[in-house]
């Protein structure tokens, strides 16, 4: 793993209906951003989909398998390109449906994810939740942890990455109007409290009423904001990050005098109301 990693997240409109127009910009984009140094790129959630369908019915010629016709296109763009994407789509599960991100990179499908909680807005009315625990994936890059838009405010989503030794948490993500605060707040939060990089990439955009707000953003392992994207615009943000950083867990203020960890310093055995249905 190289000591240093140029990340990017494409803050874009995708259109509704039009999966063969939101793939090819999704491919120009990346052309763009390997140009620019970026070995890891991250897309929006629903980027090749759109996301306020109307019905499950109007939803479903829209999806498809992962991998699939878009995922595999994606993949040979990496292959030529050498790097590595985040791209969230509406995933045909067989009998379900699914909202889902994968991870491509040069050797093809490295993972894909099903949002697990599902808020009532836009296609998440319609689809199943996710069937599967969080999980990281080990790449030349780092150990890369995923979700999707709304786990972000789940706390528990993100510790069960940082417990499985994420360097960086991948946030694909369509905020309406009321996430304008997650830059700001919900972001650093759970970059400082797991002690972990985290990149979170929005779209703007109306799309049948409903406005997204943009404002994507990468935090530092501190809390730091990196880079900020703007608000109701398309925009591509950059930053460089040592993944390694995220691995040192206990942080000396002061020898003997200030010590922290904040993994290692956890009570789980007091914590079992968490884990309560």
């Amino acid at each position: 793993m190289n000591s240093k990693l140029k990340i990017a997240g494409f803050q874009m409109e995708p259109r509704i209906l039009d999966k063969p127009g939101n793939l090819a910009r999704c491919l120009q984009l990346m052309e763009f951003g390997a140009a620019q140094g970026a070995r890891l790129m991250v897309f929006p959630e629903c980027a090749l989909t759109g996301n306020c369908y109307s019905s499950l019915h109007e939803a479903i010629p829209m999806a498809e398998h992962i991998p699939g016709p878009g995922t595999d296109r994606l993949a040979a763009a990496c292959r030529e390109l050498d790097v590595y994407v985040v791209i969230g789509l509406i995933e045909d599960g067989g009998d379900r449906l699914y909202n889902a991100a994968a991870l491509l990179g040069p050797a093809g499908l490295l993972g894909k994810y099903r949002k697990l909680h599902l808020p009532y807005l836009g296609v998440d009315r319609f689809l199943s939740w996710g069937d599967a625990p969080p999980a990281v994936y080990q790449t030349e890059l780092g150990r890369i942890g995923i979700g999707i838009c709304y786990d972000l405010m789940f706390a528990e989503h993100s510790r069960i990455l940082s417990l499985q030794g994420a360097d960086l948490l991948v946030f694909p993500a369509n905020w309406p109007e009321l996430g304008r605060v997650y830059p700001d707040y919900i972001i650093p939060t759970r970059a400082i409290e797991n002690h972990v990089f985290c990149l979170a990439v929005n779209r703007v955009g109306d799309e049948r009423g409903t406005r997204f707000c943009g404002g994507s953003s990468i935090a530092d392992w501190l809390g730091r904001t990196l880079a900020r994207a703007k608000d109701d615009e398309e925009d591509i943000i950059y930053a460089e990050i040592e993944p390694e950083e995220a691995r040192r867990k206990h942080m000396v203020i002061e020898p003997g005098q200030h010590e922290v960890d904040f993994i290692n310093d956890r009570r789980p055995d007091l914590y079992g109301l968490i884990c309560r249905e």
